[in-house]
């Protein structure tokens, strides 16, 4: 999984710490058959809990150079959704860094801790781990999205796949082993695996920002100059910021990658490095689709999703699964080697977003369906419409209202709820919820957030919540989420939520 490098070439930067290839190889090759001998092999999913150091590198590795697949575990998540995501993957064994360890919850899996050097570095005998070259359609990782149903739902992601992003992104960006690269996503994320093989698999050097600079957009910009980073991610929203900033001339940043769909500004001409806007899903390896975002000077411009990545396909389909003219609306649908295996133990939801290429060139050929209305333009680049489904994104990441609507719908004083996207509020977008009380009295919204705080991770917690007598209904008796959106609260009862939320109705 590593390439050979020169064992005193620099693999991993943290504050205060670098580590070698030489030792990264040797450490998790030890590690890796540790896992063997405990009986850990082709497709054994094992945890790795550990927030952005070496040391979550070294665990991944290490479970693949074993042959199983590993399970990155967002420390940030609150322990109710990190025991749901163990017991639903049961894995034997979970790496997990030393510091951190404490924090997991109880269960039959049992805990391996991690350090970034580990005591045993230095015994004599040499690591014995069968490395073998790994089945194609076997599982690599599987990463944890929002779902549906009101719980996690954990996204198979194949050998094929994550080497597929790798060589389009090596050929893409022209990484290679002089490239130093950052590793900003949260660890639970797919950008997160995106971010960390492409470089370490051409011998480039991964640096990993302190929690201070990666929160602040002038500290990161800082931090990207003085570790002379040439290649980085960002989300969209931090992004904006950093393009925003003055740099130095001096800085060695050539790209800055980003998700281009949620890219509400240009980059301005005087940047000294290119943005890359890019689309994709975790079902898709992350990545399906790039492009140039170019600087633009006309408001509410912005740009489509650009072409697909290498051997990737982006069909647009009807109900009936066949194409649609070029211009005319359909489901966005994304085949190619990255789209996953399925969901993990869920196979009706697996059979229902999982579907035949229609094009019949390859049996065995399937397609994720996006859930996106787009259409595609004359020039070839495709336009995104809107969500077929009630799916929003916040902050970069997919949310399913059920599941944030489960977890409010558990609070002792609310009898009903709903969870959607406010665009039209300050400093939008933003994720509201309504509720309904159960009694006279509506719990304050500081409260619910901080009971949900112990249930969702923070993106998924609304930055507003107001409470209703009643949640509006279509004719048919569902929830109306349409009249939600346009639903203008009392100016007192906003002021107060975004007050709480950090925000200014002003």
């Amino acid at each position: 999984m590593i390439v050979a490098q020169p064992s005193d070439a620099l693999a991993l930067a943290a504050p205060a710490f670098r580590m070698s290839y030489g030792h990264l190889n040797r450490y998790s090759a030890l590690l890796a058959e540790a896992l063997q001998m405990l009986g850990v092999g082709t497709g054994t999913p094992i945890g790795v809990f550990a927030n952005r150091t070496p040391a979550g590198v070294v665990g991944a590795l290490a479970v693949l150079k074993a042959g199983g697949c590993y399970i990155p575990l967002d420390p940030a998540n609150p322990p109710e959704r990190l025991d749901y995501i163990l017991r639903d993957t049961s894995p034997p064994f979970v790496l997990a860094e030393r510091d951190i360890a404490n924090r997991l919850p109880k269960g039959k899996w049992k805990v391996i801790p991690l350090d970034d050097a580990p005591p045993s570095f230095s015994e004599p005998h040499e690591p014995r781990a069968q490395v073998a070259a790994p089945v194609p359609d076997s599982l690599a990782c599987i990463v944890y999205i929002s779902g549906p149903k009101g719980h996690p739902l954990g996204v198979e992601i194949t050998h094929a796949g994550l080497l597929n992003l790798i060589r389009w992104h090596q050929r893409a960006f022209q990484v290679s082993a002089a490239d130093n690269a950052s590793q900003i996503a949260a660890p639970g994320s797919d950008a997160a695996v995106w971010e960390v093989w492409p470089y370490l698999t051409a011998g480039a050097s991964l640096y990993f920002p302190d929690e201070r600079s990666r929160r602040s957009a002038p500290l990161l910009r800082d931090w990207l100059a003085d570790e002379f980073i040439t290649v980085a991610f960002a989300p969209a929203a931090l992004s904006g910021q950093l393009m925003a900033l003055d740099w130095p001339c001096t800085t060695a940043l050539r790209c800055l990658l980003t998700s281009g769909n949620e890219l509400r500004q240009q980059p301005p001409a005087r940047l000294p490095f290119a943005v890359m806007g890019t689309y994709g899903a975790t079902e898709a390896t992350a990545v399906a689709a790039s492009w140039m975002v170019a600087p633009c000077s006309t408001p509410g411009e912005f740009p489509t999703i650009g072409h697909r990545i290498d051997n990737a396909r982006l069909m647009i389909l009807n109900e009936s699964s066949e194409a649609v003219p070029d211009g005319l609306p359909g489901e966005l649908c994304i085949g190619g080697p990255g789209v996953a295996r399925g969901y993990w133990n869920q196979p009706e939801l697996t059979a229902a977003k999982f579907a035949s290429d229609p094009s019949g060139a390859d049996p065995r050929a399937r397609l994720f369906r996006t859930g996106e209305l787009a259409r595609r333009l004359p020039d070839g680049h495709i336009a995104l419409l809107g969500r077929l489904d009630d799916q929003i994104c916040v902050r970069g990441c997919r949310v399913e209202p059920a599941e944030v609507e489960a977890a409010l719908s558990a609070h002792p004083e609310v009898a009903g709820s709903a969870a959607v996207i406010r665009h039209d509020l300050p400093g939008g977008p933003l994720l509201v919820a309504y509720v309904k009380p159960l009694g006279d009295d509506a719990p304050s919204p500081a409260a619910i957030q901080e009971w949900l705080r112990d249930r969702l991770p923070e993106y998924m917690v609304p930055a507003a919540i107001i409470s209703l007598r009643e949640l509006p209904l279509t004719p048919c008796g569902k929830l109306d989420r349409t009249s939600l959106r346009r639903a203008s609260p009392a100016v007192s009862m906003l002021d107060s939520v975004l007050e709480r939320a950090g925000l200014s109705a002003n």
